[in-house]
């Protein structure tokens, strides 16, 4: 946990182990603290204590300690305890070390012990206090909990709501934000850097690292850390840091890997704030690195550090006061307002060099290497409040955190665009599958879901990346989709044509308006239809004049300018008329329109400027430019859009529907559910289902059918198999109870036929539900970002057509909304051929229910709603079939 001064702790669950280190930190309390927590100034007794450091059954009670490190010995700083007092409210009761209160640990301490508890079922904190006892009130009431208070005889007595609400969200992300950028601020603002494994070798990565902070001209002081030598260089070199005339905010640690923990230790006692451990030998290479690296990362918490890496390439700031290269960059990026944060220390480096090429100027880079402490995630909410950064890079591997990192980049997204690319998108790593929802969803869907649910604009490549980098950092985003295209070369205006309106931006026929003005000074060939073709012979005066009046057109969003040297005028002079009709159309009505160039003369890194300091980005190709121009208008869009909410529901029962999947799982494992549990976990939910009955005999069956009403339906029911129709599981439209019978034998002999019978249940007799469209809900579990829940067109088709959008739960009203219109199967649900549209309502809400049940019931790894029946408007949908498979949590 991170502390509201940017130092860090760690927080773990008590267990008996604890009893003699807990009993002394409440003797270490003052008496006025004792009095506070226990209504005494005399120490707990030992059974007390005892209770505190049971963690057998944590709905009955469980404690939290906070400790740091005291040197070598961990030692217990917070301690915070719930006690149930019925099922649902427990006793809580929190207590600081008097040398520690004021650091935001008893905020800290509430937020991690409502978590647990509420995973344990508890949705209320009851406690009591003395009135003086302010501190600790003012936790409870800036909580964002639903906080209410009665005080009686100097005494308050608080009942705290621990259901999630806006406010406590809102708190909890503003405490975390802060905390984190006070941690990180040590890297990128040090007031002195310790490079620990420098020497007098110019080829030791020590000494390497050292000269690049050297020649990039670090402001603050650089201490060498050599035990064998007085001097490198110029500098005066020290054996330790703890020799250090003063606490240095960062030290880089370039040592042997089983060296490293102990240069750790003298960071610490000398007051060091953050280290970045080059190191490699960790994680990275098998078990036992795993267990040194978790070592590291238990050392360094506990003294209340910050890390980057290890198995990384370090860091730079460019920001002119710090000039910092704590990195192995060869060469210093000039400065900009680009952030960037690689996975792969070597290709960040690389990147950093292309950056350069391309006149792209950073602010800040960093390789995260193995993101033992540091994350991308910290490094989101670091730039988010970064003065000096407008844009972040991200070249992303692996999520370590996907909710978190959904939750900070959806907020970041709104002021900042986020650019990423993520590796290992095929689909080598698509796991098998046992339902029609994991089937679809390869091992690449839940990251395009969870960019486009948070803002994140997905680039292919790196080079893409640069390309999103150039236009983001330097031109404005587009208010639609309309844009112009003006070119002097016919078929580079079709290529890019072509491109936007694969990317949905749309290439328009102009106002008349705007063609008579361009008539006017262009000749007779030219064409003015858009894309403009001005011909081979257009002039800069041309190019200046088109730009001008296409930039100050109201019916042009934006406008791609393209330019190929075919001997006739200096291609450097087109550009400087480009940039100068920009100019001109920014002071009229042109302004807040992104321009995308493409000036094809042999030099594809360069950029026109535009005057007034504007950079006009250019691109290889015409379709690079319209490819990022779609993205740009796509984020646009994203931002302009109003938040969603998450609904709540007053008529669903999460608490018995949680209660049945978890008795099932204790009593039987891994399993699909019977019917008879499925709907019962689907009604607890309010999900619409006809009425049905399991079958396990041919007499059962046409009883069953005459109760219901025909023409009734009859399917496979089975815990085994997936696909009734390869069995012949599914029979419809029987119309009596002959037909039942015969369907009845037909299901049963297929079975037996197959030597299947051990996967018979029975079969499920339920109404035909006519009319309507077939679609398909589902769940499924990704090892990496949670449950996804899938929609499309349902039936048989679904695997073949795979006409499926997939979304990361939770969900908004709003990815509800887009999730139904995302399909090219939306076509129907709105009417097609004298088709009657469908209740999208009902479908959005569908969705809604679904997502919160499998919230509430992490046990339920996957689902399918196959078919569901949507009816027309104010008709409502029903669930014709459904399977549920749960396991245990790990």
């Amino acid at each position: 946990m991170i502390l509201r001064n940017g130092t860090t702790a760690s927080i773990r669950v008590a267990q008996s182990s604890d009893e003699a280190a807990m009993a002394q930190f409440f003797a270490s309390l003052s008496k006025e603290s004792r009095q506070h927590r226990f209504f005494s100034q005399a120490l707990p007794d030992d059974k007390l204590v005892g209770s505190f450091c049971d963690a057998g059954d944590p709905r009955r009670q469980s404690t939290l300690i906070v400790t740091q490190l005291s040197g070598a010995v961990e030692t217990i700083i917070a301690v915070g305890t719930y006690m149930a007092r019925d099922t649902t409210t427990a006793e809580i009761g929190l207590a600081v070390a008097d040398a520690c209160q004021g650091k935001g640990i008893g905020t800290l301490m509430l937020e991690r012990l409502a978590l647990f508890a509420a995973s344990n079922g508890i949705r209320h904190f009851w406690a009591m206090t003395m009135f003086e006892n302010q501190q600790m009130l003012d936790v409870f009431r800036e909580s964002g909990f639903d906080c209410r208070t009665k005080t009686e005889q100097g005494v308050v007595e608080i009942d705290l709501s621990l259901v999630p609400s806006a406010a406590s969200v809102a708190h909890g992300e503003l405490c975390d934000r802060v905390a984190t950028a006070a941690s990180l601020r040590p890297f990128f603002h040090p007031n002195a850097v310790a490079i620990v494994g420098a020497s007098r070798n110019s080829a030791n990565i020590g000494t390497r690292l050292l000269q690049a902070a050297i020649d990039a001209g670090f402001q603050g002081t650089l201490y060498p850390i050599n035990p064998k030598t007085a001097a490198i260089g110029s500098l005066r070199a020290y054996p330790s840091v703890r020799d250090l005339p003063e606490a240095p905010d960062l030290t880089v640690i370039v040592v042997p890997r089983d060296a490293v923990l102990e240069v750790v230790d003298d960071c610490a006692a000398r007051g060091v704030r953050a280290v970045i451990v080059i190191t490699a030998g960790f994680a990275e290479i098998g078990a036992a690195g795993r267990e040194l690296q978790r070592q590291l990362v238990t050392k360094v918490r506990g003294h209340g550090m910050r890390m980057i890496g290890p198995n990384c390439l370090g860091l730079l700031s460019t920001d002119p006061t710090v000039r910092l290269n704590a990195s192995f960059a060869p060469d210093f990026p000039p400065p900009g307002r680009i952030a960037f944060s690689s996975q792969s220390g070597a290709l960040g480096l690389a990147i950093i060099s292309l950056a350069r090429r391309r006149g792209l100027g950073l602010s800040k880079f960093v390789s995260v290497g193995n993101k033992a402490d540091v994350s991308g995630n910290d490094l989101l909410q670091y730039w988010e409040q970064d003065g000096q950064t407008d844009v972040i890079l991200l070249y992303l591997e692996s999520f370590g955190n996907p909710r978190r990192f959904a939750r900070i980049a959806s907020r970041v997204s709104r002021h900042k665009p986020i650019v990423a690319v993520k590796a290992g998108r095929t689909g080598a790593g698509k796991r098998a599958a046992s339902s029609h929802t994991a089937a679809l969803a390869a091992s690449d869907v839940a990251v395009d879901a969870l960019f486009h649910q948070t803002g994140v604009i997905r680039a292919e490549s790196i080079d893409e990346m640069f390309d999103l980098a150039a236009a983001l950092s330097a031109q404005p985003l587009p208010n639609g989709r309309r844009v112009a295209i003006l070119t002097n070369a016919g078929g580079l205006g079709i290529l890019c044509a072509d491109t936007c309106e694969a990317n949905d931006l749309l290439v328009q026929e102009l106002s008349e308006a705007t063609k008579i003005y361009l008539q006017e000074f262009l000749p007779a060939a030219a064409s003015v239809m858009n894309p403009i073709d001005m011909i081979a012979s257009a002039s800069a005066e041309n190019f200046a004049k088109a730009t001008e009046i296409l930039l100050c057109d109201h019916q042009v969003d934006a406008l791609i300018v393209l330019t190929i040297d075919v001997g006739l005028a200096d291609i450097s002079t087109i550009g400087r008329g480009i940039a100068a009709g920009v100019s001109v159309a920014r002071a009229k009505s042109g302004a807040g329109k992104p321009v995308l160039t493409c000036i094809m003369d042999g030099d594809t890194l360069s950029a026109a400027s535009a005057l007034n300091g504007e950079r006009l980005p250019n691109y290889d190709f015409p379709e690079n430019a319209a490819r990022v121009l779609g993205k740009l208008a796509s984020y646009a869009e994203w931002r302009r859009r109003p938040l969603g909410v998450i609904p709540d529901f007053d008529d669903i029962q999460p608490e018995t529907a949680r209660a049945l999947c978890q008795s099932i799982v204790k009593e039987r494992g891994t399993v699909w559910l019977e019917a008879i549990e499925v709907r019962k976990v689907l009604q607890d939910f309010a999900l619409p289902m006809p009425p049905f009955e399991i079958c396990r005999s041919a007499d059962a069956a046409a009883r069953a059918a005459q109760q219901i009403g025909f023409p009734v339906a009859l399917k496979l029911a089975s815990r085994q198999i997936v696909h009734k129709t390869e069995f012949g599981g599914v029979q419809l439209n029987l119309q009596n109870e002959t037909a039942v019978r015969a369907a009845f034998a037909a299901i049963h002999g297929r079975l037996a036929g197959a030597n299947r019978l051990e996967a018979f249940d029975g079969v499920l007799v339920q109404p035909m539900i006519g009319g309507g469209v077939e679609l398909m809900v589902g769940i499924t579990q990704d090892p990496s970002f949670g449950p996804l829940i899938a929609f499309g067109l349902g039936g048989i088709h679904v695997e073949i057509l795979q006409d499926v959008c997939f979304r990361v739960t939770p969900i908004t009203d709003r990815d509800a909304n887009e999730m139904v219109r995302a399909i090219h199967g939306y076509r129907l649900l709105e009417g097609y051929r004298g088709h009657p549209p469908a209740d999208i309502p009902a479908i959005e809400d569908l969705l809604l229910r679904l997502a919160r049940l499998v919230e509430e019931i992490p046990e339920i790894t996957e689902l399918d709603l196959n078919p569901v029946i949507v009816r027309p408007p104010g008709q409502g949908c029903c669930i014709v079939d459904a399977r549920i498979r749960v396991a245990s949590i790990q």
